[in-house]
């Protein structure tokens, strides 16, 4: 389950990222909880400032991949992480001074969108580097596990801190997490990494990768179906925050329980995945998708904040499940060259769906009920699963047939692939 953590550069890569995932777990809490102070609980406003938040993804995450490929991971990680960190203290100063503004926050939000946009590709590519292809499965896994401990503890620790004091020393301590990051990233040790061909620079090298994916249905049926759950089913900080506030009537602290109750299920799920080594079939992501979607829509019904709270936790480990067997699935299934703009697609369809599906639950949320967002979400999840399997099977030449024998039976027929 830890075999990755033998490897020196991605023990300090692992170590960084926990305590700068922890930070801006916090900020997101704080700042949902900022711009809900500021406009009088408005869930358009909250589905706004996460639309701004993760729409540059749909601008820049395709430039980021294609940096990957070309630079040095390490230094182009070095300065989007310095970014994210001067982002978080200016708005920590200026919450702190009283001059905040909710045009601040989305000036703020969108900066660290265009920071995030490029940084996470690079991010996703580089593990590959550290550990080689034959502990890439489990180091993604680990890598979902640090993420998710720190969402374990970053929204409850924030939401302390809010009841206690105020937003700003929320986002303070997040800009000083990406200073750990900075640090582990000097001390790696270049010679250990796993070095992969770097692209030259040409014409035409976004419009490859997007020729590449589309040749390749193991990689876009993934993609076409975490775009669907990412859109419509991922959108937590939205729907708890509304929740909370909105249908229990409790405060940030609540909000931030909640946070730590789908990380918990999380990190579960990622543990878990962990422990797998071969790549993932892709019944696997359908049978996940689906079972999350359930769930979601269940914990949309749930009378009681205790009960609502408790049946996050197998929500947190279904989404979990799904995401790294998702993301696995894309980069074992890439060539090395090219895997830092296929990534790139990937978190594309991952996260660019979240400045179209944020708003729109938003809006349901405010205008029918906070429960609507999230129970329509579920139900788009478990649809497009349907829809996705329902197709696999057709591509895949899976049939049923009967035959009428002394004991009748059925027959499940399937050419000799995996999925």
């Amino acid at each position: 389950m830890f075999a990755s953590l033998q490897v020196r550069n991605y023990r300090l890569f692992a170590s960084g990222s926990l305590v700068s995932n922890t930070g801006t777990w916090m900020q997101r809490v704080a700042q949902d909880w900022l711009v809900l102070e500021l406009s009088n609980g408005s869930g358009v406003a909250l589905g706004l400032v996460t639309a701004l938040q993760f729409g540059p993804i749909l601008v820049f995450g395709m430039y980021g991949g294609m940096l990957a490929d070309r630079y040095d991971k390490r230094t182009l990680l070095f300065a989007t992480q310095a970014s994210m960190g001067l982002l978080a203290l200016v708005l920590g100063v200026l919450d702190l001074v009283n001059v905040v503004a909710l045009w601040h926050v989305y000036v703020l939000a969108t900066g660290l969108g265009i920071a995030t946009a490029l940084d996470t590709p690079i991010r996703q590519a580089f593990v590959s580097e550290l550990v080689g292809p034959e502990r890439l499965t489990n180091a993604v896994g680990l890598n979902s596990s640090t993420f998710n401990a720190a969402r374990l503890v970053g929204p409850a620790v924030a939401g302390l801190l809010i009841a206690a004091f105020s937003t700003a020393p929320v986002f303070f301590i997040n800009a000083a997490s990406f200073g750990v990051t900075l640090f582990a990233l000097t001390r790696m040790r270049p010679a250990e990494l796993f070095g992969t061909t770097r692209v030259a620079r040409g014409k035409g090298q976004l419009r490859e990768a997007l020729r590449y994916v589309r040749a390749r249905p193991d990689l876009m049926l993934p993609m076409l179906l975490v775009f669907i759950v990412g859109t419509f089913g991922l959108n937590f900080q939205l729907t708890t925050a509304l929740m909370a506030r909105e249908v229990f009537k409790l405060d940030a602290a609540a909000f931030g329980l909640l946070g730590s109750c789908v990380a918990v299920g999380s990190l579960t799920g990622a543990l878990l995945s962990a422990r797998r080594r071969e790549r993932p079939r892709l019944r696997l992501l359908i049978g996940a998708a689906m079972v999350f979607g359930v769930l979601e829509m269940i914990a949309g019904v749930m009378p009681t904040f205790a009960s609502f709270a408790i049946l996050l936790v197998p929500t947190g480990a279904a989404a979990l499940t799904f995401i790294i067997a998702a993301n696995s699935s894309v980069q074992l299934g890439t060539d090395a060259t090219m895997r830092g703009r296929v990534m790139a697609l990937y978190l594309l369809f991952f996260m660019g769906g979240t400045p179209i599906g944020a708003p729109i639950v938003g809006w349901l949320s405010e205008n029918f009920g906070a429960r609507s967002g999230i129970i329509i979400g579920g139900l788009c999840c478990v649809l497009a699963a349907a829809a996705i399997g329902a197709r696999l099977a057709v591509q895949s030449g899976l049939r049923v047939e009967a035959h009428v024998t002394r004991r009748p039976h059925l027959q499940l027929r399937t050419p000799a692939v995996k999925l």
